[in-house]
């Protein structure tokens, strides 16, 4: 079964393109499209949606159902992503989508889903949980440290880190990919996408991607 993982340097929307390929592959696909987010004090996040699933709406896909991960219960979260066409998750503190997705329940019935041909997109720090290790960035936890824990599993020997020019985080990436010498790394600006096909980098869209390669620095798109 094909894989496919889309994974933006920032919160939502897609970019036009990832966004249509998105959809394409969900129009084949039986269910509907679960939204997941953690709730952000003092918004209403039924205000925010729109900013998830318009480029997808425009696309064709219409049958969305949100699941708010602090207020809805893991069973209920569980089976409506078991009976998922597409699966998105949406960025905040990265330490706590990690706690309630990556190495849980929750996780397994994802990437059983994954596994099974439907395509997962995360933004920011749903992108960052979902390979094998989530690398974090000094600018993206309390602690101001490079933190390294176990992600989704979605992809494997990749790196990554988002808001990568915005956040000048070079020195991150090179910690990370020090860190895992022979894994490739992906260093992700703002409103860029990249999209992976069975694990394997395919293509991106947006502002711009880096790599750290052979100690050198070079945007690859």
């Amino acid at each position: 079964m094909t894989r496919h993982l889309f994974v933006f340097g920032s919160g939502p929307p897609f970019t036009s393109g990832m966004a249509e390929r998105f959809s394409g592959i969900v129009s084949e696909m039986e269910g509907v499209v679960s939204v997941l987010f953690i709730e952000r004090e003092g918004m209403d996040w039924r205000e925010y949606m729109p900013v998830f699933t318009q480029p997808l709406m425009d696309a064709g896909v219409c049958n969305f159902r949100y699941l708010p991960l602090l207020s809805t219960p893991v069973m209920e979260i569980c089976e409506s992503i078991e009976q998922s066409a597409g699966i998105l998750i949406g960025g905040g503190d990265t330490n706590l989508y990690a706690d309630y997705i990556a190495d849980t329940e929750l996780g397994g019935v994802m990437k059983a889903r994954y596994e099974k041909g439907v395509p997962v997109a995360g933004f920011s720090a749903g992108a960052l949980i979902s390979p094998e290790q989530c690398v974090i960035s000094p600018n993206d936890n309390t602690e101001g440290i490079f933190q390294c824990r176990q992600g989704l599993g979605l992809v494997q020997n990749v790196l990554l880190a988002v808001h990568f020019s915005q956040w000048n985080d070079e020195t991150h990436l090179r910690k990370a990919a020090g860190t895992f010498p022979d894994w490739l790394n992906f260093g992700i600006d703002e409103k860029t996408g990249v999209y992976f096909r069975n694990g394997k980098y395919i293509s991106a869209e947006g502002n711009g991607v880096y790599s750290i390669d052979k100690g050198l620095l070079k945007r690859i798109y």
